[in-house]
């Protein structure tokens, strides 16, 4: 949007500039020549001023706006057409003028169209006065010397647009390779850890295994006062074997979970469902010190409160926001302006959700009415994981 907002803004102010340049030179070239106007040359006045407005209208159709040049270089020359063989000076002047604006907005070759049919209508009204050699000379050098600066213009504007295009090119091959960078990073991230969650599974989980078989079997043969220290040493193994397969379980997890996968998530809904999502982070909440479940978990809550709102919700908006009022709670909440049905019952998602919250020190509260529908949720941070 920006980018098209500053497109139009530029077309804007180059057009005002070209209405302001003609509004500057018509009324001297009036005064100055102190032109009768007939009934003909009055109309074509009118129809030259009427053009100047259509432009913006074909801005993008340069073969429309070819032939509206042409039409206001036709038009001077029924308004300057010599009167007792009399030379007006003002006609090289205006048709400079549009000339230049020809050149401004079109390519070479239409520009070119544009000034041959000048040159011919001005040849035509010279072989229709009488002027002096220095009078012919004068307006064949300024005439000229305007063509050469205008070409010129042209050769600048051409090799501009190139150097632009091939700017683009790089930026969005460089675009390209950096994603192509991250992504490669990414896959070698994945295969570190599933080469770390192997070696984990192939060298401590199978020890942890043995360990228990060892301990049944040291239980079955040991002595009744032995066998309730064995059971406990069993079950801090099974506690262990359970961490690490855990452990295992994360660095086999791809999916990115916290404010990084949260942002992702975010930016797939707008391009994709065309969902329109206020995020606002405050009171600390980046400073929050979440360990990788507790924020997997905040991540897994607003990924179902957003699909809720998809698919139950008539308006396609949402408002998140995080906060950490004094470094001891985390809050998120996750807001649809939107009417809910009546009827409105919690579903499985909404159930394993807070399951998963209260899991990890938290609680999830949801509310609705006829004006919105709100999921808000919070989670307890212990003494170590304040904020300093």
């Amino acid at each position: 949007m920006i980018l098209h907002s500053k497109g139009y803004f530029v077309m804007n102010k180059t057009y005002f500039m070209w209405i302001a340049i003609h509004c500057l030179v018509w009324p001297f070239a009036l005064w100055g020549s102190n032109l009768d106007l007939s009934l003909q040359q009055l109309a074509s006045l009118c129809l030259f001023l009427s053009i100047l407005f259509l432009f913006p209208l074909f801005s993008d159709k340069p073969l429309l706006q070819t032939l509206l040049f042409t039409m206001q270089t036709l038009t001077l020359l029924q308004i300057f057409y010599p009167a007792n063989q009399e030379f007006n000076p003002y006609l090289i002047l205006i048709q400079a003028l549009v000339l230049a604006e020809a050149v401004f907005r079109l390519s070479l070759l239409q520009s070119m169209v544009v000034l041959l049919v000048q040159f011919v209508g001005l040849c035509l009204i010279l072989m229709q006065t009488i002027l002096s050699t220095n009078q012919l000379a004068w307006i064949v050098l300024f005439y000229l010397l305007t063509i050469i600066g205008l070409l010129y213009f042209q050769l600048v504007k051409r090799r501009e647009l190139e150097v632009r295009e091939k700017n683009d090119a790089l930026l969005g091959e460089y675009r390209r390779m950096k994603r192509q960078l991250v992504a490669e990073e990414e896959n070698a991230r994945q295969d570190e850890r599933m080469l770390i969650g192997h070696e984990i599974h192939d060298s401590v989980g199978h020890k942890l295994t043995a360990l228990l078989m060892q301990l049944e079997a040291f239980r079955l043969t040991a002595d009744e006062k032995d066998k309730e220290t064995v059971a406990k040493l069993k079950e801090l193994a099974e506690q262990s074997l359970e961490e690490t397969r855990r452990a295992v379980k994360s660095f086999k997890q791809n999916e990115v979970g916290g404010l990084q996968g949260l942002i992702r998530l975010i930016r797939k809904l707008e391009v994709e469902r065309f969902m329109k999502i206020n995020f606002s982070v405050r009171h600390g909440a980046f400073a929050a010190s979440l360990t990788g479940e507790q924020s997997f978990a905040i991540y897994r809550a607003v990924q179902e409160a957003l699909t809720n709102i998809m698919k139950h919700s008539s308006s396609r908006e949402a408002h998140i926001s995080f906060e950490a009022p004094g470094g001891s709670i985390f809050r998120f909440e996750v807001m649809n302006p939107g009417k809910t049905s009546p009827f409105f019952e919690e579903g499985y998602g909404l159930k394993a959700m807070r399951e998963r919250l209260e899991k990890v020190g938290g609680s999830l509260v949801i509310d609705h009415d006829e004006r919105q529908f709100a999921v808000s949720g919070s989670i307890q941070l212990t003494k170590t994981e304040r904020i300093e």
